[in-house]
Order: structure tokens, then sequence, then C-alpha cells
């Protein structure tokens, strides 16, 4: 009963505490070899016809953890209004209830950070997962000191400290070092070489506290590659890379800062480093595609989601341990567990019909956003992911018109304007961004925000006034 009470003044604390800045996005919310599971009949759920039993595992070769291929991604918990009607907070009892169906239906590794939710996703993972017994699901978490102000000893050990605490563990099964190569070399030396956090977190694992130590990469190769230039030293766990089927072989076409997917897979491969996959929908983009792609895909496979398809691929590598998603809702949950319960390896000819779409999607000038709302809260009130990723959509609807000569400029026009209202409030609208740059630090995959923001002001102004 005292547990039980402790529990629930946690969640009323958090309640109070949970409050999400209005500067919140609300965009784009949906955004590893063989099966271990031989039995001849599987327990299905009732309610969605979905296995409860026939989930992909793989192992960590290092620890020896049975790892669901499906991971779920702690970056897109579901929000509320706030009840003072300022901003939103998380919604604790959605988070539970998405918690609850997931392990019950083989997911057991949960990934977060001290940054994602504005701050608030690992005390919500916590509630929601400290309702389990504690051997029924593998928390993921990462030193996420970004700031220069967290570089400091003293802060990346507070904010290592405090995750026990938010979590509610007295061990973490994968701890991360959070996106190395995001400010190159200067920063993994401030961030967690001079500092001595690496050696410390080395020490913690061999203490017991961490189970599994790895990274995740975003940005500069050149830290990439040092850091498993050490392998042999540190013996890295795992590591966690940005994988899907347009990033394979064409990552710098998307985005120039990126590297290629298959020479961060083929460099762990070789080293017999499992991969953690993260962006497998590119941001939610491969499940948002053009009408004539999404066509191309459901006359290949008409039952299956445009969304399996991005999953089979990331999840088929036999070094994948398991691939993560943001799930917000639970039909997204239920669709990605029909996708691996079990998985359907894809086949070469797949692959290729796979590497076809992506060559054809390329041919859509998308901004390369992944809705991670790295660049939030705006100290200005911008929406900054719901303008991009509503100028996406536009993108791939066929609605940014080149010129008022367009054949259907009329119809692009009226549903560019209407979505941008729709989408995004007024004040939270391009217009309003006065070019601070804060924004442009945080972002992963380097986008040169305030100058997207501003071309896509102009363009909205141009069909305001007709000029275009």
């Amino acid at each position: 009963m005292e547990e039980k009470n402790k529990k629930e003044m946690n969640r009323r604390d958090f309640i109070k505490i949970v409050g999400i800045s209005a500067a919140t996005s609300t965009g784009l919310l949906y955004g590893c070899s063989s099966n271990n599971n031989n039995s001849a009949s599987s327990v299905v759920s009732a309610e969605k016809g979905i296995p409860t039993d026939k989930m992909t595992y793989r192992i960590t070769p290092s620890t020896g953890d049975r790892v669901s291929l499906l991971g779920y991604g702690c970056m897109r918990w579901p929000l509320k209004p706030a009840p003072d009607g300022k901003g939103e907070l998380i919604d604790q009892d959605a988070v539970n209830e998405l918690v609850d169906y997931a392990i019950a239906h083989g997911v057991n590794y949960f990934d977060t950070s001290p940054a994602y939710v504005q701050g608030f996703s690992e005390k919500a993972t916590g509630i929601a997962l400290s309702r389990h017994p504690r051997d029924k699901y593998y928390i993921a978490t990462k030193l996420s000191n970004f700031d220069p102000s967290t570089w400091s000893r003293e802060a990346s050990l507070k904010m290592y400290h405090k995750s026990f605490t938010d979590l509610q563990v007295d061990y973490i099964d994968y701890m991360l070092l959070h996106g190395i190569g995001m400010g190159g070399m200067d920063a993994l030396r401030g961030r967690y070489l001079d500092n001595g956090m690496l050696d410390f977190l080395i020490k913690e694992r061999e203490a017991g506290r961490i189970r599994n130590l790895g990274f995740s990469y975003h940005g500069d190769i050149e830290v990439y590659d040092y850091l498993l230039s050490l392998h042999n030293e540190i013996k890295w766990d795992f590591v966690q890379i940005q994988l899907n089927y347009v990033d394979w072989k064409h990552a710098k076409e998307v985005n120039a800062r990126n590297t290629d997917a298959e020479y961060l897979y083929q460099e762990l491969e070789k080293r017999d480093i499992p991969a953690v996959i993260m962006e497998p929908l590119l941001g939610g983009r491969l499940s948002k595609l053009n009408d004539h792609l999404v066509a191309r895909l459901k006359q290949r496979s008409p039952e299956t989601s445009v969304a399996s398809w991005a999953f089979r691929y990331a999840g088929s590598p036999e070094k994948v341990l398991t691939v993560l998603s943001g799930m917000t809702y639970m039909e997204h949950l239920q669709d990605n567990l029909r996708t691996y319960s079990p998985l359907q390896p894809l086949t070469d000819e797949e692959k290729d019909f796979l590497e076809e779409t992506a060559l054809l999607m390329l041919n859509y000038p998308t901004i390369p956003c992944n809705d991670c709302k790295y660049c939030m809260p705006c100290p200005y009130g911008l929406d900054i992911p719901g303008v991009l990723l509503h100028y996406n959509r536009c993108v791939n609807e066929g609605n940014v018109p080149s010129s008022g000569q367009d054949k259907n400029y009329a119809k692009a026009r009226r549903a560019f304007l209407i979505g941008y209202d729709r989408s995004v409030p007024k004040l939270r609208q391009a217009s309003h961004c006065i070019g601070c740059n804060q924004c442009v630090s945080h972002c992963p995959q380097n986008i040169d925000i305030p100058g997207e923001l501003y071309r896509i002001d102009q363009f909205v102004e141009q069909l305001k006034q007709g000029t275009l």
C-alpha cells in the first residue's frame, strides 16, 4: 500500500509540474535476425487481432538481453490541453495505456532522454514503466548535455543522476552519449572528454549502474569515426544511427550534412556492434508520401500500410538490435506491432523496389525536418516544426505552385493558405521569425531554419497578394 501511495503521489506531483509551453509543436505526430518465437499457435489480442506472442527479438551480445525489434521512442508522448488553458501537458493516462499495450504485445525497449517533450519525457516514462516489474522492460536514456551550460562535470553529473530519479530506477539498461557529431570534435571534447564524463560512464558500466553503453550519432562524421576507433578500448555495446530507405544511399541529397546509413551501418557491422535505428520514417516523411508514391506502394502490397515498408526496411539488417518509433497514437503502435510480430524481412527485389521509390521521392523538394522539436521552444513563440511540416505536406500533395500560371494554381493556393492557418496559429507562423538563430545550433539536421522560415513567409505573402 505504501508503494502504491508513493506512485500515486509521484503522479500527482508530476501533473503539477509537467505543464508544457504553448510553444510546443503540434505538428506531425507519427510521426532487429531471426524471430525467436516458435510457438505453433499465437495468442491474439481479441479486440484488434494483433498477436501477443509473435514479436521478433534480437540479442545484445554483451549482456544477452532479448530486445524487441520494435522499440518505443518516447520523444512524442501524447499531450492534452493544460487545465488553465495555457499550453499543453503530457497526457499521463494515455502514456500509461500505450505502455501497457506495448508491453502486453512484446515491446520491451523504451528510449527516452532528459531533452524529450520539453524535458518531461523521462518523468512520464518512469511513471508508466514503474507500474510493471523491472525485468519486463529495458530503459534507454541519454546524457543530453547539449548546452554549454551543462558541459561542466558538475552539471553533467546532476543531469545523469536526475535521470535515475525521474525514471524511478537504480540502473540504466542502455545509456547513450546523445547526438555526438553535433558541434563536431569541439563539442565532443567539451561534453564528454575534457570533463571526464566518458570515463565516468565507463566506470558506471563497470559498477553495474549502466548495463550497456553507446552513443547516438548526428552530423560530423569525423566524430563518429573517432569514437569507433576507440572501440577496442571502450567496447561500445551498441550505437544508434539514422537509417531508412532514403538515407541508406541518399542522405547527403536530403541534407548535405548527413552521412549515408550504408556507411554508418557497415562500420558497425564489421566491428560486430549492434545498431539501434532512429528515424525509420525519416521524421514521418516516409508515411506521408506523395499520392503517386503511396499508390506505387499500395499497388505492390494493398493490405499493408505505407509506413510498414519503411519499418520492414529498417528491421531487415541482421545487426539491427531494435527500431525506434515515436508512437503517439494507439493506431501507430498497432500498425508497427503487426509489422514486427513477426518481421518478414525484405527480399533483395523488394529492397530494389524501395531504392527506386527513394529516387522518386527525391524529386519532391521537402525540407529535411524530422519533427524532433530540438528547436523548441522558440523564444518568440513560433511553431517551427508545424510551419516546416505544413510546407512538406503541401509539397507532397502538389500544393506548392511555382507560379500563377500553374494549371492547378487556384486549388493549390487555397489548399496551402487554408491549411496553413488551420495547422499553425497566426501568432506562431513564419512571419514572426526575427532571425535570432537560437534554433540553428539545436537542429540535428543542420537546417537553416531562419532561412527556410523566411522563404516560406515570402511564399505565403506572394500567395496572399497573388504575385507569384
